[in-house]
Protein backbone atom coordinates (compact mmCIF):
# COMPACT_ATOMS: atom_id res chain seq x y z
CA UNK A 1 0.00 0.00 0.00
CA UNK A 2 2.82 2.45 1.00
CA UNK A 3 4.51 2.21 -2.19
CA UNK A 4 1.50 2.61 -3.94
CA UNK A 5 1.06 5.62 -2.48
CA UNK A 6 4.06 6.78 -3.88
CA UNK A 7 3.02 6.17 -7.31
CA UNK A 8 4.37 2.74 -7.79
CA UNK A 9 2.54 0.13 -9.67
CA UNK A 10 2.86 -2.92 -7.49
CA UNK A 11 2.80 -6.77 -7.59
CA UNK A 12 2.95 -8.79 -4.77
CA UNK A 13 4.22 -12.72 -4.52
CA UNK A 14 3.51 -15.12 -1.13
CA UNK A 15 3.23 -18.38 -0.34
CA UNK A 16 0.16 -17.25 1.44
CA UNK A 17 -3.35 -16.72 0.12
CA UNK A 18 -4.05 -12.76 -0.87
CA UNK A 19 -7.52 -12.41 -0.51
CA UNK A 20 -7.08 -8.87 1.01
CA UNK A 21 -3.80 -8.01 -1.32
CA UNK A 22 -5.35 -4.88 -3.16
CA UNK A 23 -2.93 -5.11 -6.28
CA UNK A 24 -1.53 -7.82 -8.33
CA UNK A 25 -0.75 -10.67 -6.81
CA UNK A 26 0.98 -14.09 -7.00
CA UNK A 27 0.93 -16.44 -5.12
CA UNK A 28 4.02 -18.97 -5.10
CA UNK A 29 7.28 -19.44 -3.50
CA UNK A 30 9.48 -16.01 -3.91
CA UNK A 31 12.36 -18.60 -4.93
CA UNK A 32 10.70 -19.25 -7.69
CA UNK A 33 10.93 -16.33 -9.17
CA UNK A 34 14.74 -15.25 -8.38
CA UNK A 35 15.58 -15.67 -11.69
CA UNK A 36 17.53 -12.98 -13.12
CA UNK A 37 15.80 -11.96 -16.44
CA UNK A 38 11.81 -12.43 -14.69
CA UNK A 39 13.61 -9.77 -11.97
CA UNK A 40 14.55 -7.64 -14.29
CA UNK A 41 11.41 -6.45 -15.56
CA UNK A 42 10.50 -4.43 -12.31
CA UNK A 43 12.04 -0.87 -11.28
CA UNK A 44 12.25 -1.51 -8.09
CA UNK A 45 12.25 -4.62 -5.96
CA UNK A 46 10.99 -4.78 -2.39
CA UNK A 47 11.92 -8.04 -0.90
CA UNK A 48 10.76 -8.80 2.80
CA UNK A 49 12.20 -12.49 4.08
CA UNK A 50 10.40 -14.07 6.95
CA UNK A 51 12.21 -12.58 9.60
CA UNK A 52 11.07 -15.22 12.44
CA UNK A 53 14.62 -16.65 13.16
CA UNK A 54 15.33 -12.67 13.88
CA UNK A 55 12.80 -11.90 15.19
CA UNK A 56 12.59 -10.39 19.45
CA UNK A 57 9.13 -12.28 19.27
CA UNK A 58 10.41 -15.60 18.83
CA UNK A 59 11.03 -16.20 22.84
CA UNK A 60 7.27 -15.06 22.89
CA UNK A 61 6.69 -17.51 20.47
CA UNK A 62 8.87 -19.86 22.03
CA UNK A 63 7.29 -18.79 25.40
CA UNK A 64 3.61 -19.77 24.48
CA UNK A 65 5.08 -23.05 22.81
CA UNK A 66 4.63 -22.16 18.77
CA UNK A 67 7.10 -22.92 16.39
CA UNK A 68 8.19 -21.56 13.08
CA UNK A 69 9.12 -23.52 10.01
CA UNK A 70 10.63 -20.36 8.19
CA UNK A 71 14.55 -20.56 7.44
CA UNK A 72 16.47 -17.33 6.56
CA UNK A 73 16.09 -16.86 3.19
CA UNK A 74 18.25 -13.32 3.42
CA UNK A 75 21.37 -14.23 1.62
CA UNK A 76 19.55 -16.23 -1.29
CA UNK A 77 17.51 -13.46 -1.78
CA UNK A 78 20.00 -10.66 -1.31
CA UNK A 79 22.28 -12.60 -3.82
CA UNK A 80 19.17 -12.40 -6.31
CA UNK A 81 18.56 -9.01 -6.10
CA UNK A 82 22.28 -8.26 -6.62
CA UNK A 83 22.83 -10.37 -9.45
CA UNK A 84 19.81 -8.58 -11.21
CA UNK A 85 20.91 -5.25 -11.40
CA UNK A 86 17.58 -3.97 -10.16
CA UNK A 87 17.38 -1.27 -7.36
CA UNK A 88 16.32 -3.34 -4.02
CA UNK A 89 15.43 -2.83 -1.05
CA UNK A 90 15.42 -5.98 1.60
CA UNK A 91 13.13 -5.37 4.86
CA UNK A 92 13.59 -7.25 8.21
CA UNK A 93 13.98 -7.04 11.88
CA UNK A 94 16.50 -5.17 13.95
CA UNK A 95 19.14 -8.03 14.52
CA UNK A 96 18.73 -9.32 10.93
CA UNK A 97 21.67 -10.03 9.23
CA UNK A 98 20.93 -6.69 6.40
CA UNK A 99 24.27 -4.57 4.92
CA UNK A 100 24.18 -1.03 6.25
CA UNK A 101 20.88 -1.00 6.52
CA UNK A 102 18.82 2.47 8.06
CA UNK A 103 16.05 1.74 10.91
CA UNK A 104 12.32 3.16 10.71
CA UNK A 105 10.38 3.55 13.25
CA UNK A 106 6.50 3.82 13.73
CA UNK A 107 6.51 6.24 16.11
CA UNK A 108 7.89 9.06 13.43
CA UNK A 109 4.47 8.66 11.80
CA UNK A 110 2.73 8.89 14.69
CA UNK A 111 1.75 5.20 14.58
CA UNK A 112 0.87 3.33 17.96
CA UNK A 113 3.10 1.05 17.35
CA UNK A 114 6.74 1.31 17.38
CA UNK A 115 8.00 -1.72 15.08
CA UNK A 116 11.73 -1.11 14.12
CA UNK A 117 12.35 -2.55 10.72
CA UNK A 118 15.69 -1.78 9.08
CA UNK A 119 15.73 -1.68 5.61
CA UNK A 120 19.01 -2.52 2.92
CA UNK A 121 19.48 -1.21 -0.36
CA UNK A 122 21.83 -0.33 -3.14
CA UNK A 123 20.37 3.08 -3.20
CA UNK A 124 21.45 5.46 -0.68
CA UNK A 125 18.45 5.64 1.79
CA UNK A 126 17.71 7.58 5.53
CA UNK A 127 16.13 6.32 8.12
CA UNK A 128 13.81 7.71 10.88
CA UNK A 129 14.25 9.06 14.59
CA UNK A 130 12.44 7.52 17.17
CA UNK A 131 10.11 9.68 19.17
CA UNK A 132 9.19 7.06 22.42
CA UNK A 133 7.27 8.95 24.58
CA UNK A 134 4.07 7.26 24.23
CA UNK A 135 3.84 3.39 25.47
CA UNK A 136 3.40 1.08 21.98
CA UNK A 137 0.72 -1.27 21.39
CA UNK A 138 1.91 -4.33 20.80
CA UNK A 139 1.07 -6.12 16.94
CA UNK A 140 2.61 -9.43 17.62
CA UNK A 141 1.22 -12.96 19.16
CA UNK A 142 -2.04 -13.14 20.33
CA UNK A 143 -4.83 -10.50 20.40
CA UNK A 144 -5.28 -8.87 24.44
CA UNK A 145 -1.87 -11.08 25.64
CA UNK A 146 -0.24 -9.51 28.38
CA UNK A 147 3.43 -10.38 28.69
CA UNK A 148 5.35 -10.98 31.76
CA UNK A 149 7.95 -8.19 32.49
CA UNK A 150 6.88 -7.15 29.24
CA UNK A 151 4.00 -5.48 26.73
CA UNK A 152 0.93 -5.87 26.16
CA UNK A 153 -0.62 -6.66 22.67
CA UNK A 154 -3.56 -4.51 20.91
CA UNK A 155 -7.28 -5.26 22.59
CA UNK A 156 -9.04 -5.34 19.73
CA UNK A 157 -8.42 -6.00 15.87
CA UNK A 158 -9.18 -2.66 15.40
CA UNK A 159 -6.84 -1.41 17.97
CA UNK A 160 -4.31 -2.86 16.36
CA UNK A 161 -5.13 -2.00 13.03
CA UNK A 162 -5.37 1.57 14.13
CA UNK A 163 -1.86 1.26 15.51
CA UNK A 164 -0.49 0.06 12.39
CA UNK A 165 -2.56 2.87 10.52
CA UNK A 166 -3.84 -0.85 8.14
CA UNK A 167 -7.98 -0.96 8.26
CA UNK A 168 -7.96 -4.50 5.40
CA UNK A 169 -5.97 -6.93 7.52
CA UNK A 170 -7.15 -9.71 9.70
CA UNK A 171 -4.76 -10.24 12.96
CA UNK A 172 -3.05 -13.12 11.86
CA UNK A 173 -1.88 -10.94 8.41
CA UNK A 174 -1.15 -8.07 10.39
CA UNK A 175 1.44 -8.95 12.84
CA UNK A 176 3.55 -9.67 9.83
CA UNK A 177 3.32 -6.46 8.02
CA UNK A 178 4.74 -3.30 7.66
CA UNK A 179 3.29 -0.10 8.13
CA UNK A 180 2.31 1.45 4.61
CA UNK A 181 3.58 4.38 6.24
CA UNK A 182 7.18 3.51 5.71
CA UNK A 183 7.10 1.70 2.48
CA UNK A 184 5.49 5.21 1.35
CA UNK A 185 8.48 7.19 3.15
CA UNK A 186 11.01 4.22 1.57
CA UNK A 187 9.30 4.62 -1.55
CA UNK A 188 9.24 8.37 -1.71
CA UNK A 189 13.17 8.26 -1.37
CA UNK A 190 13.29 5.67 -4.52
Amino acid sequence: MGYAQAGYEVTGIDVKHGKRYPYEYIRGDVRDYLDVDYLKQFDVIHASPPCQTHSATKHLRNAQGKTTSKIDMIPEVRQALINSGVKYVIENVPQSPLIDPVQVCGTYFGLGVRRHRLFESNAPLVGTPCNHIVRPIGVYGSLNDEIPNGGKTARTLIEGQDAMGIHWMIWTELVEAIPPAYTKFIGLQL
